[in-house]
């Protein structure tokens, strides 16, 4: 009761400021009154007794002078007291104690009943009937909040009776259950909470901190008759529902013993989605970017998508010949790009399904980056044409790291899509696990409270409950643009698969699934009883999809080859030819006219605004890139500008993305200027190239990696002339998104046939900074590509293209600033997109070897070394060096006595020849004949190569690197030694000594093969190296 004491104080404060304007003209005039007024009757109750004298004594002087509330309030008083035996009227200067104790309780009562109201707005959903099988609590909680009303006696919490329940009471402005009434009594006012609060759908949106936008939401749910349906609106709702379940039905009768991850039990999720996109549609969206898991996909694709039925049945024939490239992937996880006619707005509508691998919300970032690329390309800033759905599952939604981080991205400057709409399907169980031992948190939902997202709870058995929310949600998302959730609180009516049995370990659950009628009969029932549809119409909407989805069936027989480019998320038109090859196999000159060079270095070297005050040391570093252009050379940061400027010259958009890259990890790169006087006030020069250049996009990102470069991946998708590039801020962390990895990127194209160009860079080098900033873990991307040791294809003029477009990524470890030059440019100019992985150096940005001139950047094209020397009759002889192996052991080999009188630099890893030895810093590549690995884990940890069991370097350990310099640069001498066993002197072949070989191959010796049955994709630089040929990239 101490509480309800304190509700005048409380409240008194948020009335003032309701009624502030009115109040203002109201002391003006009781200033002008004479002679002193008398005192308010003081509250027991609280402090808020001399507002309410204020209010009081105004009334009494003007009625019209308060507000319409208080008017209606002091009047209500005045004629209780009036009928009050021990007082004839109300009074008009001091009131008596009786009177001031009921005045005082009335307003009380008011009060308490303001705070009931909100009581129900913010806990109502923990009683909502949210559960379709009436067995579990969708919060984990049976408590039932104490401030709602849920039995007679709770009204004293208030300091209420139940003979206050016919009494009427003033409406507050911050509710909308009168409608156009601004007063009702208090069972009525109950009655209509309970009915907006406490049925089918439970409301989490109190939590929001801008009043405008729970408001919206106020209005929204609690106007009276708000949820009501024409009847064409409700028949076509049944439509959705019949072909939602008859696509499942049909699918169980068909391949009963097929996994297919069906929707049965949350079929309402169909009509849900379908009208989220109607509402969009209306409101002007035109492309629509949906990720979701397994469950339902198919249903999605038939019903949602529109893919062709015999498209999706020909998938379960296991006979079907794949057409494309690739092994394919199974039939949920493929995704679907169609445009076509909206029939409830009639508007052009584009859905995009992105394909996605079983790893549960890997996708959601991805979509989101796609959405944001193609609001982009659209020049749709406010994302009014282009949106992006995702649907959940309750397990995953609430477990998923990468949610948390997909949610973060949502209203970050570069990566805010202007809002998505959440689609849970909350079965109440994941796999096998309970929700109480999958969570910690009330709801699955509670991660999007983090962003003031609402969360709208309905009970998925109420199809037209559903239809409601999800039509709020749309509108919702196009109006404030910002996330919402939409959590379909429904079951799963087989196990996780359709070959799994539930019983075992949800015994109880599963016997009342198996008695619950499905949504459909129950929605049918419910149209037939109210006569919007009869028996017969609702057979025929049945008969009708199953004959459309037994013809679907009849045609998918004939189909005998599978075209996995018809599954395509993200088609480029006019990219490839019309058989989704290669237009051609050749490579445009990647170098650039030198007064291109000349230019881009000055705007790299300069500050292009007035007025503009950067650091001291900054301008160290500018003057420092003014030097170079000068001498006609670059170091590592300028030949990335270099690379980036021409591109943005040829109309290529640019994005750099990642922790810290705008000034770069190692304070090289300088993208982006600050103002050292001005709050906020930034530069980047790369803009101010040309008048009509394209967009150069570099943004810093939260520190994330998992949900950072999916998104980047997700917007690489969406074009192919972009250069999209993610930064690691260590080449070590990029194993924190190494589901983006293994799942999109390394295997996108074998399992979707889905080209992707993104440019992933990785500082690596072992120099002493400790075993978590030291390798970037070359040996697991080299693991992973797909070059067969046993194919030697035949030399042709278009060899080298051919080569990287037969792997599944490029991996690079650069040696100079030319080769990073060439190699990013080449990467858009190459007919096709591959992925890129550059291992990029540290210590080299600024080494004084690692500069390279203007004269390696101005060459159109650096021809292949190795098909140069072998047509000329010569072969290279001693090893090929990579990434900083090369400058730091560059003064050893030119100086030394050893006969190498041929040494090289090699910038691509993949492809690589079976047999070559190869020394780098990042380990050896080599497979044995029958295409298993000689060495599986690379030995990178050695800082160098390793041949063998014959090591260079440190002893082998747990560690990649150690954080001692000394140790990290104690393997130039380990190097040398190794280069002692290799003979390089012969005009043959180059051998390995016996004794080192034999340590290789006991008992084969010499059999290593020629180089001129070897495959290696190697460049050369224009120009040589003392001692040698130059190979990079």
């Amino acid at each position: 009761m101490s509480q309800l004491r304190l509700l005048p104080s409380r409240l008194g404060a948020q009335a003032s400021r309701l009624l502030a304007p009115h109040d203002i003209q109201m002391f003006s005039r009781r200033s002008r009154s004479s002679g002193p007024p008398a005192p308010f009757p003081s509250s027991k109750r609280g402090g808020s007794s001399s507002y309410m004298e204020e209010m009081y004594f105004a009334w009494l002087e003007n009625p019209q002078s308060v507000h319409k509330s208080w008017d209606s309030f002091f009047r209500k008083a005045s004629e209780e007291a009036a009928c009050d035996p021990a007082q004839s009227r109300f009074p008009e200067s001091r009131p008596s104690v009786s009177s001031r104790t009921k005045t005082s309780k009335l307003v009380e009562d008011h009060l308490a009943v303001q705070s009931l109201i909100r009581a129900y707005q913010i806990r109502g959903h923990h009683v909502a009937q949210l559960d379709p099988l009436g067995i579990l609590d969708a919060d984990l909680d049976s408590f039932v909040p104490s401030d709602l009303i849920t039995t007679i006696d709770k009204l004293a919490f208030y300091d209420l009776r139940e003979a206050d329940l016919d009494k009427e009471f003033q409406l507050p402005t911050t509710t909308f259950i009168g409608g156009s009434e601004h007063t009702l009594s208090l069972r009525e006012i109950i009655r209509r909470l309970e009915s907006t609060y406490c049925q089918h759908i439970g409301l989490e949106f109190m939590f929001i901190n801008d009043v405008e936008q729970c408001q919206w939401i106020r209005q929204k749910f609690e106007t009276p008759g708000v949820m009501q349906f024409s009847s064409e609106e409700k028949r076509t709702l049944l439509a959705r529902l019949v072909r939602s379940m008859r696509f499942e039905d049909f699918l169980a009768r068909k391949w009963s013993s097929e996994k297919r991850f069906g929707l049965e039990g949350c079929e309402v999720m169909i009509p849900a989605l379908k009208t989220i996109i109607d509402k969009s549609s209306e409101m002007g969206i035109e492309n629509v970017i949906l990720g979701m898991p397994h469950r339902g996909r198919l249903n999605v694709l038939a019903n949602v998508i529109r893919k062709d039925l015999e498209q999706i049945f020909c998938q379960f024939d296991p006979k079907l010949e794949a057409a494309d490239e690739g092994s394919g992937d199974v039939k949920y996880h493929l995704g679907m790009y169609h445009e076509r006619i909206n029939r409830v707005t009639n508007r052009n509508i584009t859905l995009s399904l992105v394909a996605n691998p079983s790893h549960l919300e890997a996708v959601d970032p991805v979509v989101q980056g796609k959405t944001k690329a193609e609001q982009f390309y659209r020049g749709d800033a406010q994302g009014k044409k282009v949106m992006s759905i995702l649907v959940h599952g309750d397990a995953a939604f609430a477990g998923q790291g990468v949610v948390y981080e997909t949610f973060h991205l949502s209203d970050l400057p570069s990566y805010t899509t202007n809002g998505t709409v959440h689609v849970v399907v909350n079965n109440q169980i994941g796999f096998t696990t309970d929700p109480r031992m999958a969570r910690s948190s009330p709801y699955p939902t509670d991660v999007a409270r983090v962003v003031n997202a609402p969360i709208f709870h309905v009970n998925a058995d109420d199809p037209e409950a559903v239809i409601y929310v999800c039509s709020v949600a749309a509108e919702w998302r196009n109006t404030f643009n910002k996330d919402v959730v939409v959590d379909l609180v429904c079951y799963r009516r087989r196990g996780h698969n359709e070959m799994d049995e539930p019983m075992f370990t949800q015994p109880l659950m599963y016997k009342q699934i198996h008695r619950q009628v499905p949504v459909l009969k129950k929605y049918a029932d419910k149209l037939i009883a109210e006569g919007t549809v009869t028996l017969q119409e609702f057979e025929e909407e049945i008969a009708k999809y199953d004959r459309i989805c037994e013809e679907a069936y009849g045609r998918s027989k004939d189909k005998k080859i599978l075209h996995i480019k018809h599954w395509l998320d993200s088609p480029w038109p006019g990219f490839f030819n019309v058989d989704g090859e290669p237009k051609s196999m050749t490579c445009p000159a990647t170098g650039i006219p030198e007064d291109v060079l000349t230019h881009i270095g000055e705007v790299a070297s300069s500050v292009p605004l007035k007025d503009f005050k950067i650091h001291t040391g900054l301008s160290r570093i500018l003057r420092g890139r003014a030097d170079m252009i000068k001498n006609r050379t670059v170091d590592w940061a300028l030949a990335e500008y270099m690379a980036f400027g021409s591109l943005l010259k040829e109309g290529i958009h640019v994005r750099l993305s990642g922790q810290d890259v705008e000034r770069g990890t190692f304070s090289h790169r300088h993208h982006v200027l600050h103002d050292q006087e001005v709050d906020r006030r930034t530069c980047v020069p790369m803009n101010h190239l040309w008048p009509d250049q394209a967009p150069y996009t570099v943004c810093n990102s939260s520190l994330s990696e998992y949900g950072v470069l999916g998104f980047e991946l997700g917007y690489a998708m969406a074009s192919p002339n972009a250069l999209v590039l993610w930064e690691a801020q260590f080449g070590d962390f990029h194993n924190t998104a190494q589901c983006i990895i293994d799942q999109f990127i390394s295997t996108g194209q074998a399992k979707w046939v889905r080209h992707n160009g993104i440019v992933l860079l990785l500082p690596h080098g072992m120099e002493g900074m400790g075993p978590e900033h030291s390798s970037a873990r070359p040996e697991r991307f080299l693991q992973m590509s797909n070059d067969d040791s046993d194919a030697y294809p035949v030399f042709t003029e278009d060899f080298e293209v051919s080569q990287l477009y037969d792997c599944n990524w490029i991996v690079v470890n650069c040696s100079t600033p030319a080769n990073y030059f060439h190699v990013l440019r080449r990467q858009v100019l190459l007919p096709f997109r591959k992925p890129l992985i550059i291992f990029t150096p540290k210590s080299l940005l600024r080494h004084p070897e690692a500069k390279s001139s203007f004269d390696q950047m101005v060459s159109g094209k650096c021809p292949s070394v190795l098909g140069r020397w072998l047509m000329g009759g010569l072969v290279a002889h001693g090893p090929l060096l990579s990434g900083l192996f090369r400058p730091h052991l560059r003064p050893c080999l030119c100086n030394s006595s050893w006969l190498i009188p041929h040494w090289g630099r090699v910038g691509s890893l993949a492809w690589w020849p079976p047999d070559m030895v190869w020394l780098g810093s990042l380990g050896l590549r080599s497979r044995a004949r029958a295409g298993r690995w000689v060495l599986p884990q690379l030995q990178s940890r050695a800082h160098l190569a390793v041949l063998g069991e014959l090591r260079c370097g440190r002893p082998g350990g747990g560690l990649i690197s150690t954080a001692g310099h000394g140790v990290s640069f104690s393997y130039s001498f380990s190097v040398l030694s190794l280069m002692n066993q290799i003979d390089t002197t012969g005009p043959g072949d180059p051998v390995l000594l016996p004794e080192a070989f034999s340590l290789l191959y006991p008992g084969v010796e010499g059999q290593i093969k020629h180089l001129k049955d070897q495959v290696l994709e190697l460049r050369c630089d224009p120009g040589e190296d003392q001692g040698g040929a130059d190979v990079g990239p």
